[in-house]
């Protein structure tokens, strides 16, 4: 069975490069399609990896920056030819699902999202800029938003990565999908008793991770909190932190495991469609303090892995941190980590392997 993988742009190492990091491991003569790449940024996963990048490749070597890509995008997605392979499956978070393929060929689409900045993100997406460029920007992405519904009859299964995204999924394509967790390697995280008195998170800095929320709320209660990440935010985020606040950088995953099982919680402030980091975290024994919405909430038990806050404000951050400081007693490293296991990766490759296999 020839396989092929596709994913929308190779520019960095996040949640989304893990789950086709998993399937390129699982199909390993598979090549990958993707529209861009920046081979210095993610050679260290995907450097042994046939790569087949499309034509705004060139573009990209000049501009560096994938937003002025964007509108070049569906039309290069499209420009891909999979006449000879069994089955394509693309982990698409915006482009990768609109490819084409013919009848013989099998499209399992790995949903992360549909396209966020044009269907529920429009709004933030546009408010930084001035009137005429968020006229121009809403047109363009009013076509864009056409493509990706209409797109959205190319695969011929949708996979969902949470509840969250497979409702996401129903509202704007109007299609039923089925859920299968994200990856995570448990096994590369020990759960062990104690801890130190830190708490952490890991994350890009990023202005959609709402680091500053966790920033504002530690620069209050005067706890140690290391945040381990790069991103545009980095300078600002340091300017706005007190002394108990430690910016570490990027880190290898090493380094990210060692402090993982060494906190004493880890902070989770964003909304994410589903959140791999919460689960490593889990997999460590640790308890997680989470904004209680999106797919953390498929992960996380309230009262036994951790505990959630209700609103996106330094406020709500602690009294999140009151809960878990009451209950901090109650919480066994040990169910932690069997709560964590339910989304290993080995769990993912067996579903997905089942999926391949299935006839259209």
């Amino acid at each position: 069975m020839k396989i092929a993988l596709v994913h929308e742009m190779l520019t960095k190492l996040g949640g989304a490069e893990r789950v086709l990091k998993t399937l390129a491991d699982s199909h390993s003569k598979a090549p990958i399609y993707t529209l861009i790449q920046d081979k210095n940024k993610t050679d260290e996963w995907f450097g042994d990896k046939k790569i087949h990048t499309s034509y705004i490749q060139r573009y990209f070597e000049i501009i560096k920056n994938p937003k002025y890509l964007i509108s070049h995008m569906p039309k290069a997605i499209e420009q891909f030819n999979f006449s000879n392979y069994d089955v394509v499956i693309s982990s698409s978070s915006a482009f990768a699902h609109g490819i084409k393929t013919d009848k013989k060929t099998k499209h399992i689409c790995y949903c992360h999202s549909p396209m966020r900045y044009a269907w529920d993100y429009t709004h933030e997406y546009t408010k930084n800029y001035s009137s005429l460029m968020r006229f121009l920007i809403a047109h363009k992405l009013k076509s864009i938003r056409e493509w990706d519904y209409m797109t959205s009859d190319r695969p011929d299964v949708i996979i969902a990565n949470s509840k969250h995204v497979q409702k996401r999924v129903e509202k704007y394509w109007r299609k039923k999908s089925e859920v299968i967790y994200p990856p995570v390697d448990t096994k590369r995280f020990t759960a062990r008793p104690g801890h130190e008195d830190y708490f952490l998170i890991v994350s890009a800095l990023t202005p959609f991770k709402r680091i500053d929320l966790a920033i504002r709320a530690f620069n209050k209660l005067g706890r140690k909190l290391v945040i381990i990440g790069d991103g545009s935010q980095k300078n600002l985020l340091m300017d706005m932190s007190k002394h108990n606040i430690e910016f570490l950088g990027y880190k290898d995953d090493a380094v990210v495991r060692d402090y993982m099982e060494n906190c004493r919680a880890f902070i989770f402030p964003g909304e994410e469609d589903f959140g791999i980091t919460p689960v490593e975290a889990m997999a460590s024994g640790k308890p997680v303090l989470a904004y209680g919405v999106g797919g953390v909430t498929e992960s996380v038990q309230e009262g036994v892995s951790g505990e959630f806050f209700d609103q996106q404000t330094p406020e709500s951050i602690i009294d999140g941190m009151t809960k878990f400081m009451l209950n901090e007693k109650s919480y066994d490293y040990k169910k932690i980590r069997r709560i964590a296991e339910r989304f290993d990766k080995g769990v993912f490759v067996e579903k997905m392997e089942k999926v391949v296999g299935d006839k259209k």
